[in-house]
């Protein structure tokens, strides 16, 4: 399915400015029909998916106790 400017910055949750830049730097793959361009969504699952894994690994990491020091001697 494709998506205008607008539709994948809301699916991004990026502003439409910085959309319209990654299209014109080719970091987006994008089809110029005449008028607008038009941006394949597919292209975006697979990084999602990533940064989502992402997240979880952190969240986990975060989340794991500290282990106690067997080195601390508490000296009161």
């Amino acid at each position: 399915m494709y998506l205008t400017v607008k539709e994948t910055a809301d699916f991004l949750s990026l502003p439409e400015l910085q959309v319209e830049n990654l299209v014109r730097l080719k970091k987006i793959r994008a089809v110029h029909d005449g008028e607008q361009y038009l941006i394949y969504q597919e292209q975006f699952t697979t990084h999602l998916r990533q940064m989502e894994k992402y997240k979880e690994v952190v969240e986990e990491a975060l989340n794991e106790p500290i282990p106690e020091d067997i080195d601390i001697k508490d000296e009161d």
